[in-house]
């Protein structure tokens, strides 16, 4: 389409265009209605294990169980969903980034609109802090720059000409145009309108947000393998028992109560509350650490992350301009330039209102003592503007000094002193990833016979904290990559300084450079495929598709974008890269946590199992009672677990590599501890059943099997504290949730067996001191194996590795 006259368009060719292009505004596609996020809290094969299990025990009027399970698989679902329900504002945000009115010419005539109303082949009127309405390409310019860190990732605002540009130009060089919802850093303009709403650059990020997939975290897919491993394990041991019951004409009902017995005892019915609190956990813990969690199961995820893509600006550096270098005297090359700026400083003299590059060199001068306010007897006369064509300011004061400050190719011709060197040194800077500007004096209007002050360094400076931080997260075995709208060799300046490129390293596999929207989703498509788990961090409102694609998005809190900051499962409250690796050492524990509650709850599954199931082959009667499992999985089992996940991470967690994405939640070592525990949980159990079943009644030997079932499990958690170290060695006051949860369960357990009332709801025999005194000492039989095994284990090892003695 042709441009049209600056005159604008016609309010009726406008209204035309306005009804075939439809508004100029972000579509957004419906999000997931409630229904269905509440739907999706149930598609897990464990939680469809425990609504079988519910109908049942409610079938065989075992109201108390049924409503015990239904209530725990509620509790999960509502935590789930008011999670989900809060993460779906990623697109609504953008639309708070357009403008909400523009300028345009309409008729002839200079009209104000809701930005909605803006067609294509408008003309837009743009003047310092204006938000750009819509995509536009430049009729008119002066001294135009505009800020779009939040398309290209740039720090520095872009500045606008209207030389012609290459077609397909990266967007961070297309200096003709101005883009919808980036903000008018300096000067005025006149541009005509080239696209509007879904069409513009923004609307481009909108769509990808929009499609971007959110993966599944590492943490629910082996809790989903779990789940199914289990629900198969379930229904085979149900049909052998119904194969063994149906082979020895036991009655049906007989048999149903049997596989009911066993499918409890095979279902760690606690595990989606111990995982739900123990994120919830992760959760406060990095609120001290000043992150703020937006998506429960990224607690864990982060501590699984292999690799970090980061943006460079407000994230890496501290997205501000900062006098980095100067070549020549200092003072006077600093006088002279505060004298030749636009830009002024707040009340807090740490920043202000203007060009950057201009704030960075007053808040240098102010810094070094020298005086910003202009001298009233030596005014300004004459001010030679910068823009894009001459790369240069100029301005003349009373007493006849030029002051003159500009890019070194345009500034050096200028000069006939003081250049001596100053190429060299300009191309130096340069490689550092500076932005260099030439600072030179003159006399007279005419910008010629200048002598060459200085050049001074400026760039957005890493963060302190965040090298600190990159060098903490190689060492936990994480890659750091650098993903940014930059130049290459400004961004690997930066890499380097940080200590993200190291000698040896492949720059192109660290760091990318001049990116857009599209490339750091790809860049996070490519990563995920190789089977990395990818932490992006960015604040950008370019960052927010990728963000939403990586296992785990990582926002800025303070300097981040809305958009961003809805995209992300974590936030950064006070903007500080070295947050990231402190929750990293948060969600590595919580990972640790959930791991070894895992194996003690399906240890004292796997000593119930054995119990039921070697009953049964053998003919004896049924030990315990589904209640009684019940119970057991979900207080003496689920409350010491709660209180297993609340174990502090310790540091060596950052001193090991991560998981790799295939390595199972339960290795070789875990599932040998499980199968041996549970193997002496069942003897013991099975062993004071039939000693006691040999002389009394069948309720009484069910009390004695269950009371020592509840504390072998229940003491059993002091050794599930660690796989390799003594309850002892670990230290037995680091956890005091533990030994009260172990006090408070034991005595619970007493009262149990002590009140009629319980008596009769569990089916228990009488309570006497002998079958507490019993059911302690077989309790406490298995920890006392399981700490004697680490012991001999660690002799052995330390024999085989021991030299020979000379």
């Amino acid at each position: 389409m042709a441009a049209p006259a600056t005159s604008g368009l016609t309010q009726v060719e406008a209204s035309a265009r306005l009804a075939a292009d439809g508004p100029n505004a972000l579509t957004q596609r419906p999000g997931t209605p409630w229904w269905r996020l509440l739907l999706n809290q149930f598609a897990s094969p464990l939680i469809w294990l425990l609504l079988v299990a519910a109908i049942v025990s409610g079938a065989l009027k075992e109201v108390v169980e049924a409503i015990a399970i239904v209530a725990i698989v509620l509790v999960n679902a509502t935590v789930g969903f008011v999670q989900e329900f809060r993460a779906q504002a990623s697109v609504l945000a953008l639309r708070a980034l357009t403008a909400p009115r523009a300028r345009v010419v309409r008729d002839h005539a200079t009209v104000q609109l809701a930005a909605s109303e803006v067609v294509v082949g408008d003309v837009l009127l743009l003047e310092s802090g204006d938000v750009v309405a819509a995509d536009a390409e430049l009729l008119e310019a002066h001294r135009l720059s505009t800020v779009e860190a939040m398309l290209t990732g740039e720090s520095v605002p872009s500045e606008k000409s209207m030389e012609a540009v290459a077609p397909g130009a990266p967007l961070a060089e297309q200096s003709n145009r101005v883009f919808m919802g980036t903000a008018v850093a300096t000067g005025t303009a006149r541009a005509v309108v080239t696209a509007t709403g879904q069409r513009t650059e923004l609307g481009k990020i909108a769509t990808l947000l929009d499609s971007a997939t959110e993966v599944k975290t590492p943490l629910q897919l082996q809790l989903e393998k779990m789940s199914r491993t289990l629900m198969f394990v379930c229904l085979a041991v149900v049909a052998l028992v119904a194969v063994m019951g149906a082979m020895r004409s036991l009655p049906w009902l007989d048999v149903f109560i049997s596989s009911v017995s066993l499918a409890v005892a095979v279902v760690p019915e606690g595990l989606p509350a111990v995982v739900t609190i123990a994120l919830a956990i992760g959760v406060r813990r990095m609120a001290v650490r000043h992150v703020l969690v937006r998506r429960l199961s990224s607690v864990e995820t982060l501590g699984s992350a292999t690799v970090i893509v980061t943006d460079k600006t407000g994230t890496l550096t501290t997205g501000q301009m900062e006098l980095r270098e100067v070549w020549g005297d200092e003072q006077q090359v600093l006088t002279s330039a505060v004298a030749n700026v636009e830009a002024a400083l707040d009340a807090t003299g740490a920043w202000g209102v203007g060009d950057p590059t201009e704030l960075a060199l007053l808040v240098a001068a102010k810094k070094r003592g020298l005086s910003l306010e202009p001298d009233p007897k030596n005014p300004r006369v004459h001010v030679n503007p910068f823009d894009a064509e001459r790369k240069r300011m100029s301005v003349l004061l009373a007493d006849g000094v030029l002051n003159v400050k500009g890019a070194p190719l345009t500034v050096l011709p200028l000069c006939v002193a003081g250049t001596e060197g100053a190429s060299e040194a300009a191309k130096a800077l340069a490689s550092k990833g500076l932005r260099v500007l030439a600072i030179a004096k003159g006399r007279g209007a005419k910008e010629e016979s200048l002598t060459l002050l200085g050049l001074v360094g400026i760039a957005d400076p890493p963060r302190p904290e965040a090298i600190v931080a990159v060098a903490a997260a190689r060492k936990a075995g994480v890659r750091t990559v650098m993903a940014t709208g930059d130049a290459r060799e400004t961004a690997e300046a930066i890499a380097k300084e940080m200590g993200l490129l190291l000698p040896g390293d492949d720059p192109k596999d660290v760091v990318h450079a001049r990116v857009t929207p599209e490339d750091k989703l790809l860049l996070v498509r490519t990563l995920t495929a190789k089977d990395d788990v990818v932490a992006m961090v960015g604040d950008g409102t370019n960052d927010a598709p990728a963000l939403k694609e990586a296992h785990i998005g990582i926002a800025m809190g303070v300097g981040g974008s809305e958009v961003t900051r809805e995209a992300a499962d974590l936030v950064l409250a006070d903007d500080n890269f070295a947050s990231i690796v402190a929750a990293l050492k948060e969600g590595r524990g919580i990972a640790d946590n959930i791991q070894k509650t895992l194996s003690y709850l399906l240890a004292g599954n796997a000593g119930e199992l054995l119990t039921l199931f070697v009953a049964a082959a053998v003919g004896w009667p049924l030990p315990l009672l589904p209640l009684q499992l019940l119970w057991v999985n979900l207080v003496t089992d689920g409350f010491p677990a709660l209180a297993l996940v609340m174990d502090p991470a310790g540091d060596e967690v950052l001193s090991r590599p991560p998981k790799a994405q295939s390595q199972p939640m339960l290795g070789r070592r875990e599932w040998t501890a499980i199968a041996l525990v549970g193997v002496v949980i069942g003897a013991v159990t099975l062993s004071v059943f039939r000693y006691e079943l040999s002389s009394d009644t069948l309720d009484h030997a069910r009390t004695v099997a269950f009371s020592s079932l509840v504390f072998a499990q229940v003491f059993n958690a002091f050794g599930a504290r660690s796989f390799t170290r003594t309850f002892l060695e670990v230290g037995s006051f680091t956890n005091l949730r533990l030994v009260a949860v172990v006090v408070s369960t034991a005595l619970l357990q007493v009262g149990l067996m002590a009140l009629p009332l319980t008596q009769r709801l569990f089916g228990l025999g009488s309570f006497s001191w002998r079958v507490l005194l019993i059911s302690v000492v077989a309790g406490l039989v298995p920890i006392t194996l399981v700490e004697l095994a680490k012991l001999v284990r660690r002799l052995v090892t330390t024999t085989r590795v021991s030299p020979t003695p000379a």
